[in-house]
């Protein structure tokens, strides 16, 4: 990128990029988003930004404005795919008003209490803006607490008819730390929950490319808690995975379990269950919920350029969005660079308006999944909005 924080021109929502380890990267930021009142300030950091520190340091270049936002394992700014910078993304006052839940301790998660804050939170909103069609949640939780799945299932039964989106903080590719923003702090084990209307009309989607083979295999031994699988069809679980895809098991890297992820069915739909990676000792670790017993599906991915612009334009069929904010699973980065795909995903996403983050997971709902884009398209108000 220039040395210029270029602000997205969409007029529904602001978004500005810069460096981030300039010491004058917050300034910047706060210029590029500067305008009419902000109901609510995004800031999808990586992790070269100082991401313990950043949410304090952020409150005085945008005081009075609440903060939100989390570490990353990649950037998405009106440029397409970026590394080493922090998004900053502002929503108008004029065209949204939010609430924010704090969720400060993963391993403490009181669902009643909290499904009580989700409704009150609601109907407050509903009260403040009755004649605002658009509706949303949208969630930010730590990608290394092992509870986004817990944390997705306790949400839906406060949640109602508000469609839910979000991802995992990240931490490149290291997953040593990653942080969640809000309440001017960063938090480890932790949520954020936003709740936002809007004046503008919205369209929560979720995207992935991958389609289910007929091979399967069956979880034999695995640790949950962990989401550690020993054992695949009664054997090591690397070593039945590579025969099953034909490799030898030293051959397994990153790229491979990001290009033969496996799928399970519920709810007569497939979610992907994508491997982290492998432990010395032959197991693997996943990025989502796993148990014994269940069946896992083998899938294949389709063209990633072809299917992301097939998709992204059909959210224009009524009508362009004029801005998508999007939550991008690091495998699916990972896959468009192997596959030398990487300069035209990252046209795509500029041509479409897409800025936002590359996570450890995604939520869509009361359901945690991987290798999948989750986002909202934001289309312009009506003229007799109010």
């Amino acid at each position: 990128m220039d040395d210029r924080a270029e602000p997205l021109t969409a007029a529904v929502m602001r978004s500005t990029h810069w460096r981030a380890t300039d010491p004058d990267a917050l300034t910047r930021l706060s210029e590029g988003l500067a305008g009419s009142p902000l109901a609510l300030v995004m800031l999808f950091a990586a992790p070269s930004s100082d991401p313990a520190t950043l949410p304090a340091r952020a409150a005085a270049h945008f005081p009075g404005v609440p903060v939100i936002g989390c570490s990353t394992a990649g950037e998405i700014s009106s440029d397409g795919y970026a590394e080493d910078e922090i998004i900053a993304v502002g929503l108008p006052a004029d065209l949204f008003a939010v609430d924010r839940i704090m969720i400060p301790d993963l391993s403490a998660l009181a669902d009643e209490d909290l499904i009580g804050r989700l409704i009150r939170s609601r109907q407050r909103l509903a009260r403040e803006k009755p004649d605002w069609p658009g509706e949303f949640a949208f969630l930010l939780v730590d990608g290394l607490s092992i509870k986004e799945d817990e944390v997705a299932a306790a949400l839906a039964s406060g949640l109602g008819p508000v469609p839910l989106f979000g991802g995992s903080a990240g931490d490149g590719t290291r997953f040593g730390e990653t942080f969640v923003f809000g309440d001017g702090r960063a938090h480890r084990n932790a949520a954020v929950l936003t709740f936002v209307r809007s004046r503008c009309p919205i369209r929560v989607f979720n995207l992935d490319h991958l389609r289910p083979t007929d091979r399967r295999m069956v979880v034999t031994k695995a640790d949950p808690a962990h989401r550690i699988v020993h054992q695949i069809n009664a054997e090591p679980a690397a070593f039945e995975y590579a025969r099953i895809l034909g490799k030898d098991p030293a051959q397994l890297t990153t790229f491979t379990f990001a290009a033969h992820p496996v799928v399970v069915r519920f709810g007569g739909k497939h979610h992907v269950r994508s491997i982290q990676r492998m432990l010395p000792n032959g197991d693997l670790v996943f990025f989502s919920a796993i148990d014994e017993g269940l069946v896992l599906t083998l899938a294949e991915p389709e063209n990633m350029v072809e299917h992301l612009d097939r998709e992204l334009t059909r959210l224009a069929e009524d009508g362009p969005p004029q801005a998508i904010l999007a939550c991008d699973c690091i495998l699916r980065r990972i896959e468009a660079q192997e596959k030398q795909m990487f300069g035209q995903i990252s046209n795509l996403l500029r041509k479409h308006n897409v800025v936002g983050f590359s996570t450890y997971g995604e939520q869509l709902g009361a359901v945690h999944v991987n290798q999948t884009m989750t986002g909202i398209a934001i289309y312009p108000p009506a003229p007799d909005a109010t």
